[in-house]
């Protein structure tokens, strides 16, 4: 064992659906994901797999009602996830080609903290924001101030 401090080395979300096969399908052809690999049981079913937005990796787990019951709830409570892109506009017209009149897809807007985002929900009920850095002025609320660590609160 080291005396060193162990170093971060990436973080990626682990979301729940129902259905990860039909949730891989639906993240490379909306979102333009790429698929990195799949797990699938002796049908072919897939149970869990792992696609990549950008270098940033994101995990897929299928788990059937069964799973939620032994925990005692209905289902996965949906979370967002921040997706960064380089044009949030052209990001949004691929996906609401992709989905059509499917799923509401929010206009891209821009944002008091140099943001231009839009959010989709999938299949599974997570919400994903599209966010575009636009600008590193803030334009935050009165009495809003950005604290950075060491600074103090």
């Amino acid at each position: 064992m080291s005396d060193e401090e162990p170093r971060l080395l990436g973080l990626a979300p682990y979301l729940y659906y129902a259905d990860a096969g039909e949730a891989l399908e639906w993240l490379v052809r909306v979102f333009g994901f790429t698929e990195r690999y799949r797990y699938v049981d002796s049908a072919g079913a897939v149970f869990q797999a792992s696609v990549l937005a950008g270098e940033a990796e994101v995990q897929l787990a299928g788990v059937g009602s069964d799973y939620w019951d032994a925990k005692g709830v209905d289902g996965p409570v949906g979370q967002l996830t921040v997706v960064y892109t380089d044009d949030a506009d052209a990001q949004h017209a691929r996906i609401s080609a992709a989905l059509g009149d499917q799923v509401e897809v929010s206009q891209p807007q821009d944002q008091p903290y140099g943001a231009r985002l839009f959010t989709v929900q999938d299949i599974g009920g997570n919400n994903w924001t599209f966010w575009q850095q636009v600008s590193d002025d803030l334009d935050l609320p009165s009495g809003w101030q950005k604290v950075l660590p060491g600074e103090g609160h």
